[in-house]
């Protein structure tokens, strides 16, 4: 399916999945996605019982945390994973992150560097690279990029991946559910609601954690909350430029502003701007998509604001003028104490 076509009909599907229910329309469309999720049931089923099969094995050297979500669409997993993993590494616990690497050119496992090409290791991994300062190993077959990380950096002590509860070749000894605000919106499986896999086997993972607040939409021993903060603003031009988020209108004041987002939820990043005073003209992308180089130079507007999962796309792009807003995921402590805790050897019941 085109890319185009495809972001259109995931638009569609999202707001069936989201809003509130009832009517003709929404019996009609349940009762004609029913048996595709129903083979969802069927499918997600048999993958759960195959990872918990691998989990009941002895654990395996470093110690390996799953971030992911059941439901379909950003739910701030990337912010919370780079937020982890550096939190266990400055306490001493030498961290590594694996990613997937959607949409990236080769499905080959490598490793990721600061320097490298997003088209090549993929936005998230690389964004996450330079974040961190950490070893970042990408591929489609996470057990293979795990090993190729582990050969090149044996010291590491904890693996953290960025989603794959649903990669059955991934040894994992430690599984957090993320949810956001939407919940588990109409609580159906694909295709008919968001959900890869039944609500019901979040009680068999380890821990779930409410990304912006608001309540679990599944009842679980050992939740957590997070929220993503924004810190500052980054000059493109010149990343040493840097303004605190919270002054950053009143730098740009009196210039028109654009404001791009290539993330699943645009409308939260826009959000936040309009949060911190900024007034801009929105363009809502594709996730992982990038904006056309000639339609970002031709722009009206003086000063283009984005995220960084956007920034690291636009490393060439011969235009000046680019500003990325950095923010972080602030979760519980508790949430750190209680998986160093397990990397120490210390049960995670």
């Amino acid at each position: 399916m085109p890319g185009a076509l495809r972001e259109r009909v995931e638009a569609a599907l999202a707001r069936f999945w989201f809003r509130p229910s009832g009517g003709l329309v929404d019996t009609l469309a349940e009762l004609a996605l029913s048996p595709l999720a129903m083979l969802t049931a069927t499918v997600s089923g048999a993958r759960r019982r195959r990872i918990l099969a691998m989990r009941a094995r002895p654990r395996e050297t470093p110690l390996v945390i799953v971030v992911g979500n059941l439901v379909v669409g950003g739910a701030g997993k990337t912010p919370l994973v780079a937020t982890i993993a550096s939190e266990l590494d400055a306490r001493g616990w030498r961290c590594g992150i694996l990613s997937r690497g959607y949409r990236r050119r080769s499905p080959e496992p490598v490793l990721v560097a600061p320097g490298d090409d997003a088209e090549e290791v993929g936005d998230e991994p690389l964004m996450l690279a330079r974040e961190t300062g950490l070893p970042v190993a990408v591929g489609t077959d996470r057990r293979a990029a795990l090993a190729l990380m582990l050969d090149a950096n044996p010291d590491i002590a904890v693996v953290v991946s960025d989603d794959g509860l649903q990669h059955v070749a991934l040894p994992r000894d430690v599984e957090i559910a993320v949810f956001d605000a939407r919940g588990a919106g109409n609580r159906r499986l694909l295709p008919a609601g968001p959900l890869r896999e039944p609500l019901a086997h979040v009680r068999g993972m380890d821990a779930v954690v409410i990304n912006g607040g608001g309540p679990s939409p599944v009842a679980h021993p050992r939740t957590f909350t997070s929220r993503l903060v924004p810190v500052e603003f980054v000059c493109l031009d010149d990343p040493s430029q840097r303004i605190p988020a919270h002054r950053f209108a009143s730098h740009v004041a009196g210039r028109e502003l654009l404001a791009i987002a290539g993330i699943a939820s645009p409308q939260r990043f826009f959000d936040v701007l309009d949060g911190l005073g900024l007034h801009s003209r929105k363009l809502a992308l594709g996730d992982h998509a990038r904006i056309d180089a000639a339609l970002l130079a031709g722009r009206p507007e003086e000063l283009v604001v984005m995220t960084m999962k956007d920034a690291v796309k636009y490393d060439d792009v011969a235009t000046r003028g680019l500003w990325a807003l950095r923010s972080v995921a602030q979760c519980d402590p508790s949430l750190i104490d209680w998986l160093e805790a397990a990397v120490r050897g210390q049960t995670t019941s």
